[in-house]
């Protein structure tokens, strides 16, 4: 982990991508952390797995894990606190605070109206995060939803851009604000890498448990010909599922998709 940071170094920003399903990713995170904290370079964690206003700056790094998970309110059902407690516990024992960075549930209905957004990314940009939302929902999503649910990708990512953005602010010289989210939302051409300041050095680390194809797709995006991350993190390739089943069935749940469209 030390030289795959090092590889990526200097940044103000760094944003880590994952397939929520690849416990291999969860673990690359654990090792970020700890790595960053143990040098003294790691300012905060920036979760897409928690709502904005969500925190652990009141909580002491001794807390146990359920006092941290009821600090936070931990949404267990959407977010296994046995897949992701490891990456907030290590940041949690190394006093770096951890940061919700998405939307809450209460701004949706209004994020899915605000015609705003339709405007927050170039064209090729937009059309490629339409068509990511398309292929994320198995290609079973009425085309009438394509363009709220886009909004609602876009707007999360301007929102983690803000809690990042603010987070960045208040860091001392030398350190970084860690982010972990779903691949697609650290997309350098498409996601949150879109909505930070110039200012700022950002990069985007990758992670893929898939085939050397995968990664080829991955690598460049093909509406806007750019690369989608700076560096990509191979892991070892999960075992084949069909991510689409869930939505053929009778009252389909939404699927986990390790595709970029990932929430």
């Amino acid at each position: 982990m030390a030289e795959r940071l090092a590889a990526l170094q200097p940044f103000d920003v760094l944003l880590l991508g994952e397939q929520h399903d690849a416990p291999a990713h969860q673990e690359l995170e654990r090792e970020a952390v700890q790595t960053l904290a143990a040098r003294g370079q790691l300012a905060a964690v920036a979760l897409e797995m928690l709502p904005s206003g969500a925190t652990t700056v009141a909580v002491p790094a001794h807390a146990s894990q359920a006092q941290v998970q009821a600090a936070v309110q931990w949404n267990e059902a959407g977010w296994p606190w046995a897949t992701y407690g490891p990456v907030v516990m290590a940041a949690v024992r190394a006093g770096i605070p951890v940061l919700g960075a998405n939307l809450q549930k209460a701004e949706m209905q209004a994020v899915m109206r605000n015609n705003m957004l339709d405007g927050a990314l170039p064209g090729p940009a937009l059309k490629a995060q339409q068509q990511a939302i398309r292929l994320g929902h198995c290609g079973m999503l009425p085309e009438s939803q394509v363009q709220p649910m886009t909004r609602v990708q876009i707007a999360r990512d301007q929102r983690m851009a803000q809690v990042l953005s603010e987070l960045a602010q208040r860091a001392s010289p030398g350190q970084a604000v860690l982010l972990i989210a779903g691949a697609g939302h650290v997309d350098l051409s498409l996601g949150v890498p879109q909505h930070l300041p110039v200012h700022l050095k950002v990069k985007v680390a990758v992670a893929l448990a898939d085939t050397a194809q995968a990664a080829i797709d991955f690598a460049a995006n093909e509406a806007t010909h750019k690369p989608a991350a700076d560096a990509l993190w191979a892991t070892a390739a999960r075992p084949a599922k069909d991510y689409c089943a869930g939505f053929k069935a009778p009252n389909p749940k939404p699927a986990l998709l390790p595709t970029p469209s990932s929430q």
